[in-house]
């Protein structure tokens, strides 16, 4: 399970609890490994993404740390956001083996081996359902061959197209962190939790 904790569009503050609440998740979570981190300054945070084999989805949601600013003093907010948020996974498709192929008379040109010999052929993966023809060729071997690389480049793209959707998915998610209603409560300097 991917889970990413980001501050959105917060001030350094956000950023800041961020940092802490990561710290704090690495003490709670020893099954919890570091993915990738992005800082904006020492200690402050914007996103972070962990990976555990655990299920962590209970902590899918805004955390809330309730603090006086530590870099503006005199600053009247004292209520910070975080968001955490479990990630969609890339989608692959690896095992190519699981494929079925269905033979058919083709139609048009050919003549007489077109009319009486299934020389069309079918490629269909089984998981997925995807399936594609090759009729190009009057050898039966030779549109099987079209059908498999067909096949491999239409999963190819259907992959593609899956990830760069779930990529901006998780993207997106810095932009939708909801101020309120928090999972978890922590206090002060130390992180006191208190929700």
């Amino acid at each position: 399970m991917l889970i990413q904790m980001n501050s959105g569009q917060g001030p350094k503050e956000c950023e800041y609890a961020c940092y802490l609440l990561y710290q704090e998740l690495l003490k709670e979570y020893s099954s919890l490994e570091v993915i990738s981190r992005c800082f904006s300054h020492p200690n402050c945070l914007k996103s972070v993404v962990l990976y555990t084999p655990e299920d962590l989805s209970y902590l899918e949601g805004t955390v809330q740390w309730i603090c006086q600013s530590p870099f503006r003093p005199h600053h009247k907010r004292k209520n910070w956001f975080v968001d955490i948020s479990i990630m969609k996974e890339e989608v692959s498709i690896e095992n190519v083996e699981n494929i079925k192929f269905e033979t058919f008379r083709s139609s048009g040109k050919g003549g007489q081996n077109v009319n009486k010999v299934s020389t069309a052929v079918r490629a269909i993966h089984i998981p997925t359902g995807v399936s594609v023809v090759a009729m190009d060729q009057r050898s039966q071997l030779q549109n099987k061959k079209i059908a498999y690389l067909r096949l491999l480049e239409k999963i190819n793209n259907m992959e593609l197209s899956q990830n760069k959707s779930v990529d901006y998915d998780n993207w997106n998610k810095h932009n939708q962190i909801v101020r309120g209603n928090p999972i978890r409560v922590y206090k002060g300097m130390k992180l006191k939790r208190i929700k």
